[in-house]
């Protein structure tokens, strides 16, 4: 079973020891340091995506080796003239403490690919330093697709089970399994695994501090969980008639780009179904409340 699966990113990485014979092993020549333009791609992870579907550790262990020696294209269009960059090494990472919403440790597939400096690359690497070009896509295939519910080969048969819905609370995705190859990675517009593609690098000089991304990492991650949770109440209370189950499984496909233009829609909409009232009312007294109070005047 042939797949794609799209991820995201951003910028350039620092040459380390051996790499350069790595990248010398798949050129005609050895290549000096001024030659060769470095940068590390997160090629796909094990969380559940926007497909509801999600590699297995193992696979990613398999389709790490198939990896070196591809080449970083386009929109998959396997044209020579398309050809950007390719993978030299590549790692699967673990990232302690962090799990998946099926509550595995999350672990990811990182590609080191190289380019090389010449004019004709100078604004394709311009692009990749400056965040333009950071989605990628990664074409490959897999032997299985594993039902999460039943345990059934969806590429033998259909189990009846919908990835993205409940059955007694526990959320419907496929695992996928048995790597079969791998095609390439291709710089494409829209990411289907938000959280893979072109990485930035921990400098070994000390320009990026390791720690302080991770802990920006830790706070996007807590942004995003409370702009899903706050989509799925501005909606509720836009519209009674929708599931709650059905907003979340929604949300949770979408990117925070577009968690934020959906809660500024439902918020204006629950606006106008919850008009904002003042504490105190200056509504004029009836005429037989006034005639009461007469009374009391001298």
């Amino acid at each position: 079973m042939k797949i794609i699966k799209e991820a995201e990113g951003g910028g350039g990485a620092v040459l380390g020891p051996g790499d350069l014979e790595l990248i010398g092993a798949l050129a005609r020549r050895p290549l000096g340091p001024e030659e060769v333009y470095t940068f590390s791609v997160r090629l796909c992870d094990n969380e559940i995506d926007r497909d509801f579907e999600r590699f297995a550790p193992q696979t990613l262990e398999e389709l790490a080796p198939m990896f070196v020696g591809k080449s970083g294209i386009f929109d998959h269009q396997w044209s020579a003239r398309g050809q950007a960059a390719r993978i030299y090494k590549t790692e699967v990472i673990w990232e302690p403490g962090r799990v998946t919403r099926a509550g595995a440790p999350y672990c990811w597939l990182k590609g080191c690919a190289y380019m090389m400096r010449t004019g004709s690359s100078r604004d394709l690497i311009a692009e990749i330093e400056g965040g333009i070009k950071k989605e990628v896509s990664v074409g490959c295939s897999v032997a299985r697709s594993v039902c999460s519910i039943c345990g059934a080969d969806r590429t033998v048969c259909d189990c009846g089970h919908e990835k993205g819905q409940e059955y007694g609370g526990q959320l419907c995705y496929a695992t996928l399994e048995g790597a079969g190859d791998a095609y390439e990675f291709s710089f494409v517009a829209v990411p289907a695994q938000p959280m893979a593609g072109v990485v930035k690098s921990a400098r070994r000089d000390g320009g990026q501090d390791l720690e302080r991304l991770e802990e920006e990492a830790a706070l996007g991650r807590k942004y995003l969980e409370s702009l899903r949770s706050e989509v799925v109440r501005l909606a509720l209370l836009a519209d009674r008639e929708l599931s709650g189950k059905t907003v979340k499984s929604l949300v949770d496909k979408l990117s925070p780009g577009e968690l934020e233009e959906l809660r500024g829609s439902y918020a204006r909409r629950a606006g106008k179904r919850f008009p904002l009232r003042t504490q105190l009312s200056y509504q004029a007294e009836n005429a037989a409340s006034r005639e009461e109070n007469r009374a009391f005047l001298a």
